[in-house]
């Protein structure tokens, strides 16, 4: 593979390299015309998706070559179509937003549809909101043109937070216009969440069922598991057990051990006890490749559903074994914060405690279910390809890393507790 891209690079992308039989000229490399070069970095960026992490670094050399040359081209080079979809195309795949800019403020022949150019001017600049009006009468213009599926992606973009369901019908069309190509994995995996946030679970795992035939190997995959982890938890039930099992099919192993535990994680926190004790119970299932974290992980996080429970002697004992090496910093105050409320249910009531049930709701401060505000799931262990690059990844592991003691999963976790406080409270209350 990387023997085929570098020749890619070599003709279409056109290295500088030295004259001799058969080299290419300076002057050739000057003249290349930007379409071809637009053509070489969708393959590369197909390829990323389709799993050749390594095309990568390709990629961004293709966007600086790209944009060298489409800076420096005369403007009579815009006179072929195929050039200025080139340049649109370049600016909605990581370009740089100021070239689109600089070419458009140069455009004395009108070359460029002023509609699409601002549009996307806006929408690169962080003001997607402001595009759905104007983008949604121009798209339609485009829509069997080479640069429809970006228009249609991007104005789903735009519209998801304002109307998720006409953002999915939006990013149907841009994936079923451009199949196998990094459009269709972008509008697979923004559908997933979408559909989350609409409670549309029959179109989310549809849509999760695709992006698993077709896009596992690609490195936003990572993201394609979280929102998954989201559908699985909101929506597990006996119907849906089998259409989870379904994608999860598509999973090798580790990868399947992953996403029960992320399961098993998102549903203790979120108080679904039978839910996390059967993700946890299928994680540990899945180990027997003989590695020993994801065992550990599972019981942890069986334990500390069982917390809220009967067992929660047996649950605390459980949890507090566990070394504090084998768990993340996140998992580390998810324990703390279960053996805190394990310690408050069990405890003794004193005379404090039963004058509680006797004050008014107005002297009881109210607690908010903080459960909302989590968002990072896993364990940190993911064998799922990442999108960040390595400074960025490190980045995150230095954030995760710090600052615990504010945690929102801990804060939760410690909310839910005192509601169940609450609880045996107005039993002592009825017991008097």
């Amino acid at each position: 593979m990387l023997r085929r891209l570098r020749s890619i690079l070599m003709t279409c992308c056109v290295l500088a390299a030295p004259l001799g039989a058969g080299a290419a000229r300076a002057e050739d490399v000057e003249e290349l015309a930007p379409f071809k070069m637009i053509r070489s970095l969708q393959y590369v960026q197909d390829s990323v998706v389709l799993g050749d992490h390594s095309a990568i670094e390709m990629q961004r050399f293709m966007l600086g070559a790209i944009d060298k040359r489409l800076r420096s081209a005369d403007a009579s080079v815009f006179r072929d179509p195929r050039n200025v979809d080139a340049a649109l195309v370049y600016a909605m795949s990581g370009g740089n937003p100021e070239t689109l800019k600089y070419l458009s403020d140069h455009d004395v022949a009108g070359n460029f549809d002023s509609r699409i150019t601002e549009a996307l001017r806006q929408y690169l600049n962080g003001k997607g909101g402001l595009i759905v009006e104007n983008l949604s009468d121009a798209a339609p213009e485009y829509r069997n043109a080479r640069i429809g599926p970006y228009l249609y992606l991007i104005l789903g973009n735009a519209m998801s937070q304002q109307d998720p369901v006409a953002a999915m019908k939006y990013y149907d069309w841009a994936r079923l216009t451009a199949p196998g190509t990094i459009i269709e994995e972008a509008a697979l995996r923004r559908s997933v969440f979408l559909a989350v946030q609409a409670n549309d679970p029959d179109k989310g795992f549809h849509y999760a069922l695709t992006y698993a035939r077709r896009y596992l190997t690609s490195p936003y995959a990572s993201q394609f598991a979280d929102v998954f982890v989201e559908l699985a938890v909101a929506h597990f039930d006996g119907a849906a057990q089998e259409r989870i099992s379904e994608i999860l099919g598509f999973m090798d192993a580790p990868r399947q051990r992953e996403v029960y535990l992320r399961v098993a994680r998102r549903a203790a926190i979120a108080g679904k006890q039978p839910l996390a004790k059967l993700a946890s119970q299928r994680a540990e299932a899945l180990g027997a490749d003989g590695a020993a974290q994801p065992k550990v992980l599972a019981g942890f996080y069986a334990g500390l559903a069982a917390v809220p429970s009967n067992d929660v002697f047996a649950a605390t004992a459980s949890i507090t074994a566990i070394p504090d090496t084998e768990l993340s910093v996140r998992d580390r105050a998810l324990r703390d914060a279960a053996k805190a409320v394990a310690d408050a249910v069990v405890r003794p009531p004193d005379g404090e405690s039963l004058t509680q049930a006797f004050a008014s709701k107005s002297d009881r401060p109210v607690e908010t279910d903080a459960s909302a505000e989590e968002t990072e799931t896993g364990s940190g262990m993911s064998p799922f390809g990442s999108a960040q690059t390595p400074v960025a990844a490190a980045a995150s592991v230095a954030e995760a890393d710090t600052g615990a003691a504010s945690d929102p999963e801990h804060d939760g976790f410690v909310a839910k507790g005192r509601s169940k406080l609450e609880e045996i409270d107005a039993l002592l209350k009825g017991g008097q």
